[in-house]
């Protein structure tokens, strides 16, 4: 700093003592050449107006190119109207044909008066089937199906297919009927002479749509467009329903083959003026086309199979059939872009079929005339403009450039006599005030020299005052660092070097995080963050030290700012906390474990026996809450002393540390009183080994000084949450176990057993009832939203099973859930939800909502082999894409055989299935686990969520997770949301889906569609 600012006063100096050159030194040319004000200001002059004039043309031509569009898209809009009423005038009269041949059907069916006779006999053939034919027609009936009243229809059909078969098949491909006795009549009689023997018509499209459960009116319909392997086509059919006294007995059908439709659709596509038509259906996929109909008609089939035509069409265009499929609007136009051109498209519904016909045009065909006006408009502006520049060039340089040249000669003139003179007079206008400024110029050069001088002396003091502060800088008691305004560091005082035990050039040149030990890395993304948004972070952060030790540092980082607000600098103080952290540590190990033993304490036992309640209230944890004294201390603590029953009590822990598993709480509650809890206890009998073992261990002989002593205890136990699920009840019904073991002459343990029987007899009830439930279908299924809030939208529901007991009401699911798992139950329930859940899926998808539905799984259905098949057959049943189906797993769920459980996922994903783990965080899955298991979402458990923003180490514990899932590319579920400070927090660490009651309670199938409108409005409203 101190070189710079010596380098700017030796110029300064220098400047100020050299001579100010005279007028005479300076040379004025008499010619200027290209350097003319008067050229410069005509090229200039011309510039503007030839860009002003292609501005207002392009103006110009813009508004007559819209104009040009609007007229297209009026035409189009037209012509598409006029096209979709003749393909409905079309379709209307074939509807009425196929009625009226319909009627004539049936009321021959009825006629019973006139009798019928067989011309040719009735045989069964080698396939057990019959099948008669003639001129116009065919019959054919399976053997299985025939009976007395068919002897009638055989001659009666055929006879009435003489007359009407030549009528519809004018405007048909065939005309034929089939009854509930799989009997048909037809013409052509290629179909009855070819159908297998084994045929069933209630697998065929064209006849599902007559029965009664799909066409409850009886009303004529026609099918989507299907092939027909027997005819090897594609086609549609007009089908209608026959009922007689009110049954239903067949139905009549004409066919309509898609080669026919492109026949008369050829008329429509080919349109004045390159204008073109199109044919789709309601599922997106293309009936006719002129480009694509050699394709479309190239495709082939299995019997039945639809039509899907939908990947021949531009990505564009398949969005803009999918707006009108979702929103059906009775009139919809759209722009478009296919191999490099602009389309424009009017598209309109066929009322009577599920059909829309769309008219598009290129904008080239309608823009050919505009593109001839556009050149001769930019050649008129061009030529318009240079005579504009031309006049006014000659106007500026007689009203300004003229006088200028003028005052130019009275300065040469006057500039020979010194730097005081006065200019001859002039018009009291700019140009004269120009003559002004120039001779009081040398008065202000003199005063600004002057002023130099004095700004010199200014900066010397400015620069003592500059190496003050750089000292004060480097002898400060905290470490400082300085860097640049991309948090790269320029400067580090030796305190800071001294605090690291790193030299200078370590830091120099290096990113601030380089600084951060590796445990604190995470805080990174948060220090930058508050930086952007607040311009200033503080907190305790640990650095990294030479040795290798925790140096705990209170960290604060603050910009440096230019006078425009402009950051250029940030400045970090860091004083050494190590010693306050180290005091804080020894104050936790105070107040939660005991000085003398080092186990836990009351206060530390009562927050884990907390937290196993939380985990078991959920169904995923269990443990055993064991209460016990010594029998006897005070007789030892009394005769021996205290110092011996102290070193009594530390043997004891010693012990119980030993023999008892990490994962186990051991607490001294005061005195002789311990109290243990045994994590993942699932029953009496696993709890009644530990005890043994600390009975076994309590009795080995304990050496006291020269004494040895054997004790023993009184033990007392419950198992939660089956006794309860209740903190002080558990404390209690323990406390009340031991006093009963030391009832019972202590040295001995008891079970809480009266809750224990309850419970049981409970458990029995209900796997007896949850057996009723499933056979009667008093489950329920219910979903709850899943909601992005960065984009407002529903992207998915959870589905969650209920139990609606007759009598008891709505059973929540954490009492019977946890006894079909034991039961096995749970396996058909599972099956059960998948199922239903996929149902309404499907449901979803045929309404047109696009989201997602999540199934939670079992352990006992995850460690099923035939989990993946029930897969495959509900999504094959219900026709959903697999990718829109998300099955959940809890971490306990991976633990175990973790090989098998991999395979099994990986065989899920094979089948398009997203995996999420649900309740994440309150497992005990290794990280390293979760790196090999394909899962693709976290579900943060609602714990973490709820009590969010009162308690800080849930957020934190929620930062942390949303930061490990986004460092692996896991989506990321938030679950139990009820607050708008914890939607806030979510959003600001970029958790942006989640569920509960905050956007809605679970909600019955019928009710999700409404919501989701409901939801949509509101985001409209915002």
């Amino acid at each position: 700093m101190s070189c710079v600012l010596g380098a700017l006063r030796g110029r300064l100096i220098a400047k100020a003592k050299t001579k100010v050159p005279s007028v005479n030194q300076f040379s004025m040319p008499s010619k200027f050449g290209l350097n003319s004000l008067s050229i410069r200001l005509s090229v200039v002059t011309f510039c503007i107006c030839v860009v002003t004039g292609l501005i207002a043309a392009m103006v110009m031509l813009d508004s007559e190119r819209h104009s040009l569009l609007e007229a297209e898209k009026q035409t189009l809009a037209s012509i598409s109207n006029r096209y979709s009423q003749q393909f409905e005038k079309l379709l209307k009269q074939k509807v009425a044909l196929a009625e009226a041949a319909n009627g004539v059907v049936i009321k021959a069916l009825k006629d019973t008066t006139t009798e019928f006779t067989q011309t040719k006999p009735l045989d069964v053939g080698s396939d057990m089937s019959i099948r008669t034919d003639n001129n116009y027609s065919a019959a054919f009936i399976p053997h299985d199906g025939f009976s007395e009243r068919y002897r009638r229809i055989f001659p009666l059909t055929a006879k009435l297919w003489a007359v009407l078969a030549p009528t519809v098949r004018q405007s048909f491909f065939n005309f034929y009927m089939i009854t509930k006795d799989q009997f048909i009549r037809i013409s052509p009689k290629d179909w009855a002479l070819a159908v297998e023997s084994d045929h069933d018509f209630n697998n065929d499209v064209f006849y599902q749509v007559a029965l009664p459960a799909n066409n409850p009116q009886g009303k004529a319909v026609w099918t989507p467009v299907y092939y027909d392997d027997i005819w090897q086509r594609w086609m549609t059919s007009l089908i209608v329903p026959i009922y007689l006294d009110g049954e239903f007995f067949g139905a009549t059908g004409s066919d309509y083959v898609l080669d026919e439709l492109f026949a008369i659709f050829t008329n429509l596509s080919v349109l004045e003026n390159g204008r073109q038509a199109m044919l789709f259906d309601a599922s997106g996929n293309v009936l006719a086309h002129p480009q694509l109909m050699e394709a479309i008609l190239r495709q082939q089939g299995s019997m039945n199979a639809r039509l899907q035509s939908t990947d021949l069409l531009n990505a564009e265009v398949q969005g803009i059939i999918g707006q009108v499929i979702a929103t059906k609007p009775a009139q919809l136009a759209a722009e478009y872009v296919d191999n490099e051109q602009k389309y424009l498209i009017d598209i309109r519904p066929i009322k009577g079929m599920n059909w829309y016909l769309g008219v598009f045009s290129a904008e080239k065909n309608m823009l050919q005339s505009y593109d001839k006006l556009k050149v001769k408009v930019f050649l008129i502006f061009i030529g318009v403009a240079f005579l504009v520049a031309l006049l006014l060039q000659q106007l500026v340089y007689h009203i300004g450039l003229k006088r200028i040249r003028e005052l130019m000669n009275a300065v040469r003139y006057v500039a020979k006599r010194g730097w005081s003179f006065d200019l001859p007079a002039f018009k009291k206008d700019e140009i004269g005030a120009l003559g002004h400024a120039f001779s009081t110029m040398t008065t202000e050069i003199n005063n600004l020299i002057a002023g130099l001088n004095q700004k010199i002396e200014e900066k010397d003091a400015a620069e003592k005052a500059a190496n003050k502060l750089s000292k004060a800088v480097s002898f400060s008691g905290s470490g400082i660092l300085i860097t640049d305004d991309k948090l790269r560091i320029e400067y580090v005082n030796p305190k800071l070097c001294e605090m690291s035990g790193h030299p200078e050039s370590f830091f120099i040149d290096q990113p601030l995080f380089n600084m951060i030990s590796h445990e604190m890395e995470f805080l990174a993304a948060d220090i930058e963050e508050d930086l952007k948004m607040r311009e200033h972070w503080r907190g305790d952060i640990l650095l990294i030290n030479r040795e290798q030790k925790h140096l705990w540092a209170s960290l604060s980082i603050s910009p440096i700012f230019q006078d425009d607000r402009t950051i250029t600098n940030y400045v970090c103080s860091a004083q050494d906390i190590s010693f306050v952290k180290e005091s804080q540590k020894k104050m936790e190990q105070l107040a939660y474990f005991d000085v003398l033993t080092g186990l836990a304490n009351r206060t530390f036992f009562k927050m884990q026996l907390r937290k196993a309640l939380a985990l078991s209230k959920r169904g995923h944890y269990s443990f055993a809450l064991i209460y016990f004294d010594l029998d006897e201390f005070k007789r030892i603590n009394d005769t021996l002393g205290h110092d011996a029953g102290d070193r009594l009590l530390i043997e004891v822990a010693n012990r119980l540390q030993l023999r008892l598993r990490t994962e186990d709480t051991i607490a001294r509650l005061g005195g002789d009183e311990f109290a243990v809890l045994l994590s993942g206890i699932k029953d009496r009998e696993e709890a009644k080994s530990i005890i043994d073992t600390i009975e076994t261990m309590l009795t080995k002989p304990i050496k006291l000084g020269s004494n040895e002593v054997i004790v023993s205890a009184s033990i007392g136990v419950t198992l939660a949450p089956f006794d309860s699920a209740e903190e002080e009840t558990l404390l209690k019904h323990a406390d009340l176990a031991m006093y009963e073991a030391k009832g019972k002459g202590k040295n001995t343990s008891h079970f809480y057993t009266a809750d224990l029987d309850l419970a049981a007899k409970e458990r029995m009830v209900i796997e007896n009832e949850l057996r009723v439930a499933i056979k009667d279908n008093q489950l329920r299924l219910y979903f709850q939203p899943q909601v992005d809030i960065e984009h407002h939208k529903v992207v998915g529901f959870e589905a969650l099973v209920r139990w609606q007991h007759p009598q008891k009401g709505m059973i929540s699911p954490a009492r019977f859930v946890p006894v079909a798992e034991t039961t096995g139950q749970i396996v058909e329930i599972g099956q059960w939800v998948l199922n239903k859940a996929c149902e309404v899926l499907a449901g979803l998808r045929a309404k047109g909502y696009g989201g997602k539905v999540s199934i939670n799984i079992s352990s006992r259905q995850l460690k099923d082999i035939h989990l993946c098949e029930q897969l495959r057959q509900s999504i094959n049943q219900t026709g959903i894409d697999p990718t829109c189906l998300d099955l959940e797993i809890t971490e306990s769920m991976l633990m175990g055989d973790v090989e098998a459980a991999i395979n099994q996922l990986y065989d899920i994903k094979k089948l398009g299935v997203s995996l999420a783990i649900d309740d994440f965080g309150t497992g005990y899955s290794s990280l390293s686990y979760l790196k090999r298991f394909p899962v693709d979402t976290l579900k943060i458990d609602r714990s973490f969520i709820k009590d969010i923003p009162q308690d800080h180490d849930d957020m934190e514990i929620s930062s942390a997770i949303i930061a490990m899932a986004q460092k692996l590319n896991l989506k990321l579920v938030a679950e139990g949301v009820e607050s708008e400070a914890q939607i806030e927090f979510l959003r600001h660490n970029h958790c942006h889906v989640i569920q509960g009651y905050y956007f809605s309670q679970p909600l019955p199938d019928d009710r999700l569609l409404d919501f989701v409108e409901q939801f949509e409005q509101q985001k409209a409203g915002v």
